[in-house]
């Protein structure tokens, strides 16, 4: 989503390109990792960049998104074409489904609005004219209830980044977290029972979970790595998270060394998934599991010289 930092506090633009190496274009490869095998399976790798898989509810496709506009890839990698957003066309990295499958929510600036940076959408499933929820900016999506009647996301307001959920019929917004620092990445837990995020309320990007009315906060990591965004695999039990391995303060910049990791969150044991990799900005922003909870989906990237 954003990459947070004392100097800047700013999203990365829809482009993606704003950390992009002068004279360098990106080459993204789209991932499936077995839980069972504990395998990775490259299944599209194009001279491009896109970010940010969500899987389907149905399990037919994955959703990426690439030059603000958003793409479905099928689990074997078949170009499936466009999902239609109609005039919202500077989609970020920060999509997702609800737990029905019903409703697709997009984070995206809108020039029309008159309103500065990222707002929160909501559209049916299968695309069409997106309706909008948020009405300051920037604000970026990050998860919904199990019940489908509350979202959650990340904002700026007042020179902080918080988390803040929102009726998903609309309506104000109501501020969860308070520490100063940036809070980000709220995700439900399939139960409801819990939002997980990503805080820097330590001194250390860690995971933290809370109640849905933002009480109890506790800390579910404690190494030195900069974690982010805990997604909650289906049976409830698991996360994985992306690490950087070199502390990256409050930033989520794309193009370092990262690796992804499995939290228990009844134990808070964390254990390696992956190798480290070049990733980081739009790896893993958003939840990617599969319906089945077997496998989750997410990206690679690799750097090459502009062709003159």
């Amino acid at each position: 989503m954003k990459y947070a930092s004392i100097l800047a506090l700013i999203c990365i633009s829809w482009t993606g390109f704003s950390q992009i190496p002068a004279g360098k274009s990106v080459i993204s490869s789209l991932h499936i990792y077995d839980v069972k095998s504990k395998k990775s399976t490259e299944i599209l790798k194009e001279h491009r960049h896109f970010e940010a898989p969500n899987w389907s509810v149905d399990g037919s496709h994955l959703l990426i998104n690439s030059l603000g506009l958003l793409e479905k890839i099928s689990p074997i990698g078949e170009k499936l074409g466009q999902l239609p957003t109609g005039t919202i066309q500077k989609c970020n990295n920060d999509h997702g489904y609800s737990f029905d499958g019903k409703t697709l929510y997009i984070s995206s600036s809108d020039p029309s609005s008159g309103i500065s940076g990222s707002l929160i959408f909501k559209v049916e499933s299968q695309g069409g004219q997106p309706i909008r929820l948020t009405n300051q900016g920037p604000s970026y999506w990050h998860g919904i209830s199990p019940d489908g009647k509350t979202m959650v996301y990340c904002a700026e307001r007042n020179k902080n980044y918080d988390v803040y959920a929102m009726d998903t019929q609309g309506g104000p917004e109501i501020r969860l977290t308070t520490e100063d620092g940036l809070d980000d990445g709220p995700e439900y837990t399939p139960n409801g029972k819990y939002i997980y995020f990503n805080s820097y309320r330590s001194g250390k990007m860690q995971i933290w979970r809370m109640r849905p009315d933002g009480s109890q906060a506790e800390q579910m990591t404690f190494d030195d790595y900069s974690t982010w965004f805990a997604h909650i695999r289906p049976n409830g039990k698991e996360a994985v998270v992306i690490s950087y391995i070199k502390d990256q303060k409050q930033s989520h910049p794309f193009g370092h060394q990262v690796k992804l990791r499995m939290l228990n969150l009844k134990s808070k044991k964390i254990e390696d998934l992956t190798e480290e990799f070049y990733g980081g900005q739009g790896t893993i922003n958003v939840p990617s599991w599969s319906p089945d909870g077997s496998k989750f989906a997410y990206v690679r990237y690799e750097l090459e010289d502009k062709k003159p």
